[in-house]
């Protein structure tokens, strides 16, 4: 009883509202998703400039074996944009060699991801041995930039393609790399998962780097888990101009509201008990969600509402 608090009480939902000058006026694609779902991320890393540390000395994890596999892909793709040599297989994984080199020496990583790359680059160059024949060229980790508004107002998105392929009439087809689960097509339609749909957006608009401006007419993640099967093509189903629009209109919603110094970078304004965020350290969400969850909190207490667009 000696040390025990003097009292308990509801924490509140973090609502951070820094002034205008501080809120940034530039994210990038993979940044927006976070924007929609847990302002409190974008708070905590671009207006605090907190980055979180990696454990001392951890093995790598899925992310760095995601970028390896990504980083292999965008080599071979990059060295071969048209005709794929007759020894492609041994190219890609003369590539990967190359990539995963400083990670062979990991027990994990030899044993476990190099096996699955092999299965990986085995199903995508006969993915491609199938798929070059209908294309005029192939982009691979093109950048890209657009800006809405002017002056005080103006915000600029950023991103980068991991794969554009022109046909031969100029229209694209926009895929990403996953090694990972694809966003529910569910998401996707409902503007949850915007990337595709903002990347398409910027490329009818001609916003990447030495790539026409063509209209869009497939959008699709490549799945490239190494499993069985290795690899597997899945496209969005919603139409694609819809998307664009909705991306379009919900970015610009986003930007309008969060450029008002009243608006609160809340954490997780839709509960996202299913969610482990990198700033959850701050936000503490588990002290506030039962409170929440139990009448004591402020669900009612929002963010901009945007969904609608």
């Amino acid at each position: 009883a000696l040390d025990g608090p003097a009292g308990r009480g509801p924490v509140s939902r973090p609502a951070p509202c820094p002034p205008a000058g501080a809120r940034p006026r530039s994210l990038s694609i993979t940044e927006i998703g976070t924007w929609l779902v847990d302002p409190y991320a974008i708070y905590a890393r671009r207006v605090l400039d907190l980055e979180p540390l990696d454990p001392i000395d951890a093995d790598p994890g899925a992310a760095d074996r995601g970028i390896l596999i990504h980083d292999a892909l965008d080599r071979f793709v990059t060295r071969f944009p048209k005709d794929l040599p007759a020894d492609a297989d041994a190219e890609l994984l003369a590539i990967g060699r190359e990539v995963f080199a400083p990670y062979l020496d990991r027990p994990s990583v030899a044993a476990f991801w190099w096996p699955r790359f092999e299965a990986v680059a085995a199903w995508f160059v006969a993915w491609e041995r199938a798929r070059r024949p209908g294309l005029h060229g192939i982009f691979a980790e093109r950048r890209a930039s657009m800006t809405f508004g002017r002056g005080k107002s103006a915000f600029t998105l950023i991103g980068r393609a991991d794969r554009i392929e022109q046909r031969a009439d100029g229209t694209l087809a926009i895929a990403d790399y996953k090694t990972g689960a694809a966003p529910a097509q569910g998401d996707i339609a409902l503007g949850l998962a915007p990337q595709l749909a903002l990347e398409a957006m910027m490329a009818e608009a001609g916003a990447f780097d030495g790539v026409p401006a063509g209209a869009v007419r497939s959008l699709f993640h490549l799945i490239l888990a190494g499993g069985d099967p290795a690899g597997d093509e899945r496209p969005v189903a919603a139409p694609i101009s819809d998307l664009i629009d909705q991306s379009r209109a919900g970015l610009q919603a986003l930007i309008r509201a969060f450029q008002d110094p009243g608006t609160p970078y809340l954490s997780r304004p839709d509960g996202g008990l299913d969610r482990n965020g990198a700033y959850d350290g701050l936000a503490r969400p588990d002290e506030w969600l039962v409170f929440e969850d139990g009448g004591g909190g402020d669900r009612g207490k929002r963010g901009p509402e945007t969904r609608d667009g």
